[in-house]
């Protein structure tokens, strides 16, 4: 508002009028901005993490790597070599590669494909999540974006058909990181997202490994490791990081168990000057060892490379079989590194480079 736009009558009453209008004025501008703020339940960006920085010479000007679990990944007991996993695990990275090719975020390259593998019965998360032990499935998922530090997360959730969404949803909706349980499932129905009965999750193959493993209890025998879990990292055009992790957990869990794909800088993690980090394994030795937060601070008072931060953590510092993790860099550096028999995994950027693997 401008002197000159006042009424004319209002000029004549002189100053105190005039200071009162301008007042509230400001008042009303202050209000509305503090409104807006309310509104937005992320943090504002931060300069440091919001630069553009691929502008060296031939740096991939995108990447995203994927994952769906590792740990005992036998190949005598994978039909024709892993072909359908392969398969899987190429439609999934294609989605993600062609979200950033086409000017995509990561935050939605990392969503879409997480939401694709949660989709998929072959993988540990939504549809093929494990049975726990009363016979129930709690899924766990994260989001991160790397340009805000703006993260959100649910834990044993039992009715969201795609956790990760949902706690895309915590981050951008609430004033929360990490919601769980009853209450992230009440925040589902609020947000509207799709919901499910219990017998959506069930898949023949993992109902008879919950079996098998109560089987090795009542014998005395030793647990397995039956885990898994699905991830993505990337690196959009515009020079952001993001991380996503979805997971079933580890069968025949005690009911509300959580393990390390909710908790940020154990399973998921990601900040635009270091890295974006998913993590797949044993989620206790992940949680103890902070090793998504770890990779990340090797990168930034080391000045070590995503491959050999990476590689610090899973093979200095987790045990033979706990598990690996998927990396990329602020520099488009992409680094996938495990310690345990096979990983499912893909990594794509603008260069060309597409593949996916099993073993090594």
């Amino acid at each position: 508002m401008t002197i000159s736009k006042l009424p004319h009558a209002l000029l004549l009453l002189g100053v105190p009028v005039l200071a009162l209008a301008l007042g509230l004025a400001v008042g009303a501008v202050l209000q509305a901005s503090s409104q807006g703020s309310a509104a937005s339940a992320a943090p504002p960006p931060d300069p440091r993490r919001a630069e553009v920085i691929l502008t060296r010479g031939d740096a991939p000007r995108y990447a995203i790597a994927i994952h769906g679990g590792a740990g005992v990944i036998s190949r005598a007991k994978i039909p024709d070599g892993g072909k359908a996993h392969l398969d899987s695990l190429r439609a999934a990275l294609e989605l993600g590669r062609s979200t950033l090719a086409a000017g995509g975020t990561s935050l939605d390259a990392v969503e879409k494909v997480v939401r694709s593998l949660e989709d998929d019965p072959l993988f540990n998360a939504g549809k093929g999540a494990v049975y726990d032990h009363d016979g129930m499935h709690e899924l766990d998922a994260a989001i991160m974006d790397g340009r805000r530090l703006a993260c959100g997360a649910v834990a044993a959730v039992k009715t969201v058909k795609n956790p990760i969404s949902l706690a895309r949803l915590v981050m951008e909706r609430s004033p929360h990181v990490l919601l769980a349980g009853e209450g992230a499932d009440r925040f589902a129905a609020a947000m509207g997202v799709a919901r499910v009965g219990q017998d959506y999750f069930h898949t023949a193959y993992r109902y008879e490994e919950w079996q098998r493993e109560l089987r090795k209890k009542q014998a005395g025998a030793a647990a397995g490791k039956s885990h898994g879990t699905v991830g993505a990292v990337a690196l959009d055009r515009f020079g952001n990081l993001a991380a996503a992790t979805s997971t079933g957990g580890t069968t025949d869990k005690l009911a509300g168990r959580v393990g390390d794909s909710p908790i940020v800088g154990a399973g998921t993690y990601a900040d635009n000057r270091t890295c974006a980090v998913s993590g797949t394994g044993s989620g206790e030795e992940f949680i103890r060892h902070a090793v998504a937060h770890d990779i990340a601070a090797l990168i930034e008072y080391r000045g070590a490379t995503v491959q050999q931060a990476a590689e610090s953590v899973v093979r200095g510092k987790l045990r033979p079989g706990d598990g690996g993790v998927i990396v990329v860099g602020r520099d488009g550096a992409l680094a996938l590194v495990f310690n345990s028999e096979g990983m499912y995994r893909g990594a794509a950027d603008s260069t060309g480079r597409f593949e996916v693997k099993i073993w090594e």
